[in-house]
């Protein structure tokens, strides 16, 4: 078992509550998506606003986050890039890939960003083991990886936060259906080596809708980041 695998050290509190779950139908641009993030960020401090998770998906576009080489970005032309701010290096994303941002209150939490991560490396194994997908850390490499068999293997989900006053913002990206092609444009995530790349649920032939996914999202998120027996978002009204 690789460190990173670890448990967590901070336990999972009673007395905190699940945020506000926003689902967002049509791709937002990614000048909107950090705008929102950081005044939302904003109000938390101020105990203006709630923590808040927000699924959306975005136009094609690379980000480039505080690690990010120049010589990494293989055709700048492509896709607008953006300075995400964020940790990490390169990515991409675009339609077909479920964005997870996360404005979680650290400092209810637990003010330990190693866990913080640690648990959305959980929640993103939890959700995808819902569809039979065995995905995993691995040392040295940031996301969360399936083994493809005969020493490759591929990525399928990528993680980059930033943390300001003890809030969280940006989080994790998943594919489900995105064009793979896409990310030819870049070394995403500094994945430089033969035997490493980026698959989806859909290329691992999972016939898995974006709906799909936010309802495994939902489920893993209270188990990972609610208190003991929270209901997942979204299932409140059909009880």
């Amino acid at each position: 078992m690789s460190q990173a695998a670890e448990s967590c050290a901070v336990p999972r509190r009673t007395d905190i509550t699940l945020p506000e779950w926003r689902i967002s139908e049509s791709p937002v641009a990614y000048e909107t998506a950090l705008a929102e993030m950081e005044a939302r960020v904003a109000d938390i401090h101020a105990g203006t606003a709630g923590e808040l998770v927000w699924l959306l998906e975005h136009p094609p576009l690379y980000t480039a986050g505080t690690s990010a080489k120049a010589q990494d970005l293989l055709t700048p032309d492509r896709f607008p890039v953006y300075k995400a701010g964020r940790g990490g290096q390169y990515t991409y994303h675009g339609p077909g890939q479920r964005i997870a941002y996360t404005m979680l209150d650290l400092t209810r939490r637990g003010r330990d960003v190693r866990c913080f991560v640690h648990d959305l490396e959980e929640w993103v194994i939890r959700a995808l083991a819902q569809f039979n997908v065995v995905g995993e850390r691995r040392d040295g490499r940031v996301g969360i990886w399936v083994d493809r068999g005969d020493g490759r293997e591929d990525k399928i989900a990528a993680i980059g936060v930033r943390v300001r006053h003890w809030i969280t913002f940006h989080g994790i990206s998943i594919n489900v259906e995105p064009d793979l092609s896409h990310f030819g444009g870049i070394v995403p995530c500094g994945i430089g080596e033969e035997n490493l790349g980026v698959t989806s649920l859909v290329d691992l032939g999972l016939p898995v809708t974006m709906a799909d996914l936010d309802v495994a999202l939902a489920s893993a998120f209270a188990e990972v980041f609610g208190p003991p027996g929270a209901i997942p978002p979204g299932t409140e009204t059909n009880l």
